[in-house]
């Protein structure tokens, strides 16, 4: 009898047990509870959400999260770079923490999902392992990075790469972004000593919405980042002869409007024309002297290239340039071509927590699709010093960065299932 009765419990033990049978979710009401009420600091009449970084209304919904992070059972701390960290001891000190989080701050009249369902997702995450006595081997680290939105400040500081120089670039908040630290807590005097090494952690994950249409298009539930795409810019900048627009016939004009236009059209053509989700971009045209009643003199625009492979990227670059210089002397113009240092790399998603977010997806009975992110993440950056993986969920009509961004309740916890259970897998991997 007293065999038979421990050979159930066992069973019982495998089967309904969370640790053994992971049956855990995360608590969906209280995730969209909290959700909305982070939503409420920085509500404007428009709908939108002016929590820009440094904002009272950032240092308010901050206020916010780190009560959160306590009940949760985290231990709160701001660093120097104004990063709200959270951390929760493992079994086994031993072991480098798996890392996961995102941001709160927003974009000037901005949505109320973009940052905040990683980050209330992260801590829900957290908040379920408590509440379900679930114990981790490796320490696990909430991180909640300051100002995402203006130009991945806190996680550049956190894998070293961020200026003096940018401390001092002028942020949303019309303040720098050296007194914005200060303002949340931080010491950007000492920003140098929180640069953390590549093994410093042994995983970071972040959950965001998608900013794209792709898996609401396709009515998909889960997207598997293959990685975060590069960025290249270049001005193109045709010159002609600057005239009287009407007294000089049209066919003895030098019209630098002519060669820029053509060549916007072939930008779109050639983008187009590759296999691939790479995309092109002429977002921003400029014309000399600028009047209305003047043959332009030289005509200034930018192109951007996104794709995650650097080498495409340039082997597309190489054939606008190739049909830039053939458009000008089309046109008796010429043309002249200026890269604009503000590239970034590509940084690539680990194969492994790619696998891994797959599988859980799937056990947890949801589609998938594998694709880049075209925008930029904390993510880039820590994954220049950790394995690092993304988990996208749909986004109504691929709007982002705007009051109309919407990721139903379903779908964020559907996106928290997942970033749960590929924590607890990482968990038992990385030993």
């Amino acid at each position: 009898m007293n065999l038979r009765f421990t050979t159930l419990s066992i069973i019982f033990t495998l089967v309904f047990n969370p640790i053994f049978g992971q049956d855990i979710r995360v608590n969906s009401n209280r995730l969209d509870s909290t959700l909305m009420q982070l939503a409420t600091f920085g509500k404007n009449e428009f709908g939108g959400s002016d929590r820009v970084a440094y904002s009272d209304y950032d240092v308010k919904g901050r206020a916010y999260v780190i009560d959160l992070m306590k009940k949760a059972g985290l231990e709160v701390s701001i660093d120097f770079a104004g990063n709200i960290i959270g951390k929760k001891a493992g079994k086994n000190p031993g072991l480098k923490p798996i890392a996961f989080g995102s941001h709160i701050d927003e974009v000037p009249n901005g949505g109320d999902y973009d940052g905040p369902v990683g980050s209330l997702s992260a801590i829900e995450v957290v908040q379920s392992l408590t509440e379900n006595k679930i114990i981790t081997e490796h320490p696990l680290e909430v991180i909640i990075f300051a100002n995402e939105e203006g130009g991945v400040i806190g996680s550049r500081a956190l894998v070293g790469s961020l200026s003096k120089e940018a401390l001092q670039v002028v942020s949303n908040a019309g303040i720098t972004h050296y007194e914005g630290i200060k303002k949340l807590g931080g010491n950007p005097d000492r920003i140098p000593e929180l640069k953390r090494k590549p093994g410093d952690l042994a995983a970071f994950l972040e959950l965001h919405i998608e900013q794209g249409a792709n898996l609401f298009n396709e009515k998909i539930d889960i997207g598997v980042v293959e990685g975060i795409v590069a960025i290249q810019w270049w001005e193109f900048t045709f010159k002609g002869f600057a005239n009287h627009a009407g007294t000089t016939p049209m066919d003895l004009r030098q019209d630098p409007m002519l060669p820029a236009a053509k060549f916007i059209l072939a930008v779109n053509e050639t983008v187009r024309s590759i296999p691939g989700r790479q995309v092109g971009t002429v977002g921003k045209i400029e014309a000399k002297p600028g009047a209305g009643n003047v043959i332009p003199s030289e005509v200034t625009l930018n192109l951007e290239i996104r794709d995650l492979s650097s080498e495409k990227i340039w082997s597309i670059y190489r054939q606008l340039e190739e049909k830039a210089k053939t458009i000008a002397k089309e046109f008796n113009t010429s043309v002249s071509i200026n890269h604009i240092e503000v590239a970034s790399d590509p940084a690539l998603a680990d194969p492994k927590i790619r696998q891994i977010i797959q599988e859980k997806a799937e056990m947890l009975g949801l589609s998938t699709l594998s694709l880049p992110s075209g925008a930029g993440h904390d993510a880039q950056e820590m994954a220049k010093i950790a394995p690092m993986g993304m988990i996208f969920i749909p986004s109504k009509d691929g709007i982002s960065h705007s009051p109309q961004e919407f990721s139903s309740k379903e779908d964020i916890a559907n996106g928290a299932n997942v970033l749960l259970h590929t924590i607890l897998e990482l968990d038992k991997k990385l030993q």
